[in-house]
Formats: structure tokens, C-alpha cells, sequence
């Protein structure tokens, strides 16, 4: 399971960061799922492995333009590379008359079947791989964070139950292996009731924006990863007086390391932070003070930069 980011600056894009988007890539290495997709998302990914006609959802967190502006754009790249299988997009409701007129007006057709599912309420999404649920989070607009959790990873066969309903060995079994549904004495035994996961599913949330990382408490509990946003630091906002409904460095750093995350990966800069550490502020002031708080694996997230996440649970660039 892996991350790409395709955008990790705040608000506006910078020369070296693009506005808010994030590819979650299953195992397998081919499908992926869309976090956010801000202006220019599209671009971003025509320097990456990723196609369009692999990807199997996208995520939008709340109706900001930096992060649901390129939409429009995608959907029509997508339709225009010759991908015809459906697509779910789930956002917030506000933003479906939204996506409907942009597609009418441009006389954009879309030769596959484009699904508008409202974020408000989705209970759970799930593809073969992965199931997707939503935490509420505290921003200036309705905002949440996606959980991604694989689903049955790496199957194996059940052998203990195979032998005990007397299920012979040999093709029936490999049959069942793939996942197929097979007859055997006058019933029908569907593959996936005899397979079992192999190793403990990984999970990772992706936030919106978030001036409140105790929201997240209950499902950071058990999670692998959390990518969440860390707009500015302490020193920022002791300056301007106001968080604009984000996170510092420090309160999401203190807040994973009172939880327990083993591997946080930090996002959606401000743009006012500068990659040269001659100029001030600096991107490693971010990462110092982030630093002060988690013990972790501290990560901040780079444009076009992938992450594997290993079997061991440790998060590493790759």
C-alpha cells in the first residue's frame, strides 16, 4: 500500500508544490484512489506511473477550491484517454450542481458512468481491496478525513475449513483460490468464503483541512499512517492572531504522539514557507517543531514523491 502526493501546498499553488491531492495506491501496485484534487492535479500526474483509467474513486474532504478546483479537468481527461469503466466521486453535496453544470457547459461528455455520492452521507465505500469510511473534522466549512483500511490482504486459502467440510484438494481448490464460485456435492462454495488474510490489514487516514487533531482519537488508534495538515506553525499564528480553521506543526505532533501513531506524514504548507533554509520562514521550521512533540516516524510530504508503506507498518520513501 502506498502514497503518492500530487499536491501539498495550502490555499495556493508554489513552485515546488502543487494545492491539495493525494494518491492511495493498493498493493497490487495498479489501482489507486484520489484524495482532494486541486488545480493543476491533472499535470501533476503526467509526471507519476499512475493512469486515469486505473484509478477507482475520488475523495474530496470539504469545498474548498484548492482542493476539488481541478475536478472538472480530470473527469474530462479521463473521458478523452478512452476510460469507460464507472467512477465514484464522492464529495460534498454542495458541490455536485457544481460539477454537473461544469460538465454541461463545457459540452464535456463522459463516455463512462460518473457516480455523485454525497460525503455527508456515506457510511462506508469498499472496492475488492480496500473500505473507506469518513471521521468528521473542525475546519471554517464541513470537513472530514478518509480511513483507508485493506480488505482480506494477500488471501490464502482456509485449508483448516477446506478439510473439515471435505472439500478433496486438487482443482476445486484452485479454483477457489482465485476467488471463483465452484459446485461440489450439490452446492454451490463461493471462493470468497474460503479465503482467509494472510497478515493484518494496514490502514491509513487522509485528512481535510483540520484545526482540531483530537477528532481524530478513536480511529488514529490502530492506524498506520496519518497524513494530516500542518498549515502553519506556532510562531505563524502567535504573529497573525488566527489558525484560518488549520493545524500547527506542534498540535498535530503532540496530538500522535499522546495516540501512539507510529508513522505521521505531514502536509498542505503554507506557501510562505521557503525550501531554501537561507530565507525564513523555512520548510524545516515545520519539521523542528513538529519534531519537538513526536518521536515518531516523521515524514513531510513532497510533490511527486512516493511512500511505501512496508508489511512491517514503517512508512519509507521509495
Amino acid at each position: 500500500m502506498d502514497l503518492l502526493f500530487l499536491g501539498t501546498s495550502s490555499g495556493v499553488p508554489t513552485k515546488t508544490r502543487n494545492v491539495s491531492a493525494t494518491a492511495v495506491i493498493e498493493a497490487s501496485g495498479r489501482h489507486w484512489y484520489l484524495v482532494d484534487c486541486g488545480e493543476g492535479t491533472q499535470h501533476q500526474l503526467l509526471h507519476t506511473p499512475l493512469s486515469i483509467r486505473d484509478l477507482r474513486g475520488i475523495f474530496i474532504t470539504h469545498v474548498h477550491g484548492d482542493h476539488c478546483f481541478g475536478l472538472p479537468g480530470l473527469l474530462a481527461s479521463a473521458g478523452m484517454s478512452g476510460r469507460t469503466e464507472p467512477l465514484d466521486l464522492v464529495l460534498p453535496h454542495a458541490l455536485h450542481d457544481w460539477i454537473r453544470l461544469s460538465l454541461a457547459a463545457s459540452e464535456t461528455y463522459l463516455p463512462f458512468e460518473l457516480r455523485l455520492l454525497a460525503v455527508e452521507s456515506l457510511a462506508d465505500w469498499c472496492s475488492e481491496t480496500l473500505q473507506v469510511n469518513t471521521v468528521q473534522l473542525s475546519h471554517r466549512v464541513p470537513s472530514v478525513g478518509f480511513v483507508f483500511t485493506e480488505l482480506n490482504p494477500e488471501p490464502r486459502l482456509d485449508v483448516q475449513r477446506l478439510d473439515a467440510e471435505g472439500i478433496p484438494r486438487g482443482p476445486l481448490w484452485g479454483e477457489l483460490a482465485q476467488g471463483l464460485s465452484v459446485e461440489f456435492d450439490g452446492r454451490v462454495l463461493h471462493g470468497h468464503d474460503y479465503l482467509r488474510a494472510s497478515r493484518p490489514a494496514r490502514k491509513l487516514i487522509v485528512c481535510g483541512d483540520n484545526d482540531n487533531p483530537e477528532l481524530l482519537a478513536e480511529v488514529a488508534r490502530n492506524a498506520d499512517v496519518l497524513v494530516h495538515e500542518a498549515t502553519f506553525t506556532q510562531a505563524i499564528i502567535a504573529r497573525n492572531g488566527v489558525t484560518y480553521g488549520h493545524s500547527t506543526a506542534a498540535a498535530v505532533a503532540r496530538f500522535a504522539a499522546q495516540a501512539g501513531v507510529r508513522n505521521l506524514v505531514l502536509t498542505h504548507f503554507s506557501a510562505r514557507y521557503q525550501s531554501n533554509p537561507q530565507r525564513s520562514p523555512c520548510i524545516d521550521d515545520v519539521h523542528e517543531e513538529a519534531q519537538a512533540y513526536y518521536g515518531g516516524n516523521l515524514t513531510l510530504a513532497r510533490d511527486l514523491q512516493r511512500y511505501h508503506i512496508g508489511r512491517d507498518g514503517c512508512l519509507h520513501a521509495v
